[in-house]
């Protein structure tokens, strides 16, 4: 039978029992295992994956290893090993509903415009989160879709789909990949303590610009695990940040601009007021976002130079 689908895990010194999770969803799947691969990207982490991790119940799985840390780095060595037409990336903490692959199959046969797309990401958190945190959970990239949307328009980012259980054509991938080789400035994608995403989003620029759109779809189901540790308020802060700093990078790599300096005229008043004007947990957030506007300013003009 032929092989229809590719399943990517990036993995980076895995909580066990979470990754153990995530193969047990994927050992389920509705979707018969001789119709999709299923590849281990291990990316770095300090004990070997393979080792710890059985997969030979997959009869098409195999363990990769990608040593330049980074998530972007190990999602293109799982683009270079995929062997099928559409790709779909499943991170440590992910776990697919049970029918996930085969509807992403459909997805694929039945919006031949598309191509990149996912669905709902619906948190199980360890711990139930503090009450004060509720409006900054939005941040763990969480969603509910309740109806199919999609489009190719480059301003529609409520369409874009997320790094958990995204969906690529390999042609897009294809391009990805070429596009990150020439491009001056390089989302890594998280990479150990580091927090820098965008490298999802970016992937959705590329089918962009391939003519090519992106959707949602309530089919999608993805359960985000989320540790403990993700509800402290230092960890959003750094999150915050470091999510403003992928987003600055990336409406200058794709669309020439540059974020103002918050520390030049009026740009200099509205950051005094709303830094004395806000209280505690927004004041920090507010905070991280200048930072994140700094680090992008210098890590843009060393680009340029």
């Amino acid at each position: 039978m032929a092989l229809e689908l590719s399943v990517i895990i990036c993995t980076h010194n895995p909580r066990p029992d979470y990754l153990r999770r995530v193969l047990e969803a994927l050992r389920t799947q509705t979707l018969p295992v001789d119709q999709w691969e299923l590849i281990v990207v291990d990316n770095a982490s300090e004990h070997s994956v393979a080792s710890r991790f059985d997969i030979s119940w997959h009869p098409r799985g195999r363990h990769a290893r990608e040593d330049e840390l980074g998530l972007a780095y190990a999602r293109q060595r799982g683009m270079r090993e995929a062997l099928s037409e559409l790709l779909v990336f499943v991170d440590d903490d992910n776990v697919l509903a049970l029918d996930y692959l085969a509807e992403a199959l459909n997805i694929r046969q039945e919006w031949p415009q598309l191509g990149v797309w996912g669905g709902s990401i619906v948190p199980e958190f360890e711990v139930e989160p503090p009450a004060h945190l509720t409006k900054y959970l939005r941040l763990l990239a969480l969603r509910k879709i309740d109806a199919p949307r999609w489009s190719n328009v480059a301003t529609c980012a409520d369409v874009e789909p997320w790094g958990a259980g995204l969906c690529v054509r390999s042609s897009v991938a294809s391009a990805y990949r070429q596009h990150y080789r020439q491009s001056k400035i390089h989302l890594t994608g998280r990479s150990g303590t580091n927090l820098i995403s965008g490298e999802d989003m970016e992937i959705c620029y590329v089918a962009r610009a391939a003519s090519l759109g992106m959707g949602l779809f309530p089919e999608l189901t993805v359960t985000h695990l989320i540790p403990e540790a993700r509800l402290k308020e230092e960890y959003l802060v750094r999150l915050a940040q470091a999510l403003h700093f992928s987003h600055l990078l990336l409406a200058f790599s794709w669309r020439g601009i540059t974020p103002r300096s918050p520390f030049a005229g009026i740009e200099l008043l509205r950051s005094i007021k709303n830094i004395t004007t806000r209280r505690k947990l927004d004041r920090r957030v507010y905070l991280s976002n200048l930072r994140a506007v700094l680090q992008a300013r210098a890590t843009i003009a060393h680009a340029q130079k």
